[in-house]
């Protein structure tokens, strides 16, 4: 019980800034939260934060531990709720945001399902590439893809999610198809305006490189793109979430497969919270069992 407590002095220091937000939220004094904090550094034999008379920060074991923490946190505040809960049905209203064009095609779904199963919550969903403030706009939980750097946020992963190159049965067989990398400088490649370039891993380091490409075709909206792809006009750099049905039909060819960058994550954030409403966990839970099944994305069981 004394370690659990310790745990919850360093999650709440961390993530509310100190000693002091977190003594009102355990309602103890902040010297009390002091004494937890040391004996959990003393017990690690690692400094987790660094403390001034101004403010607190985390070291970086502090960090790489606060994220443990609070999954740690979240699945006893889960296990808990699943226990005392018992028959009780999911209710009130639930705000979920996710990035605009993955949220219409993936998430939009999902929540049509979840209310079905759940009548008694309502729902909204705002879809938006930006990425929102939980805290400040009330949202119960958004929907990423990527690393999350966020530490003031719990995260669960929901599933991963890669990128590939595509292109139309009927542009291969006028332009052939790039076997290598190298080859991408021959071909038309359908690019957003002042992307980066397409990121794929170098054979020979492994490493992930960003490689530059150019094409006739250009713009800012990577749903033209994916249109154009499909109208044989070049390749794409797509995520297999906006290609996939394509893929499994035949409309879209993958390339490069051999040479594609490691997978990212599809995460569920969500506020740090002691007790995770019901309707919350649900639909995270919805969206786990969805997304983290690869025949889902059309990636087959492997």
């Amino acid at each position: 019980m004394d370690h659990l407590k310790q745990i919850r002095a360093f999650v709440d220091s961390a993530t509310r800034g100190s000693l002091s937000a977190a003594a009102r939220l355990e309602t103890v004094t902040p010297a009390v939260i002091g004494r937890r904090l040391d004996a959990l550094e003393a017990r690690l034999g690692v400094k987790l934060l660094l403390r001034t008379t101004r403010k607190l920060s985390l070291s970086f074991e502090g960090q790489a531990f606060l994220e443990d923490c609070q999954r740690i946190l979240n699945d006893l505040a889960n296990a808990e709720a699943a226990v005392s809960l018992g028959g009780i049905r999911a209710s009130g209203h639930l705000r979920v945001s996710a990035p605009a064009g993955f949220g219409r095609r993936h998430v939009a779904p999902q929540v049509a399902a979840f209310m079905e199963a759940n009548p008694d919550v309502s729902v909204r969903l705002d879809l938006s590439d930006r990425v929102v403030d939980l805290l400040k706009e009330s949202v119960d939980c958004a929907v990423r893809i990527g690393e999350m750097a966020d530490s003031s946020l719990v995260s669960s992963k929901l599933g991963e999610m890669r990128r590939v190159v595509v292109a139309s049965p009927a542009y291969l067989a006028r332009h052939g198809v790039p076997l290598i990398p190298a080859d991408l400088s021959t071909h038309d490649c359908l690019s957003l305006d002042q992307q980066g370039g397409w990121a794929l891993r170098d054979a020979v380091a492994g490493e992930v490189l960003q490689r530059k490409v150019s094409g006739t075709f250009e713009c800012n909206d990577g749903a033209v793109l994916h249109e154009w792809a499909l109208a044989g006009k070049g390749l794409a750099w797509r995520s297999v979430w906006e290609v996939g049905e394509d893929l499994r039909s035949g409309r879209l060819c993958s390339l490069l497969d051999d040479y594609a960058a490691p997978p990212v994550g599809i995460y569920a954030v969500f506020p740090q919270r002691r007790h995770l409403p019901l309707r919350v966990r649900l639909f995270i839970d919805q969206l786990k069992s969805t997304f983290g099944d690869r025949t889902y994305w059309g990636l087959g069981d492997g």
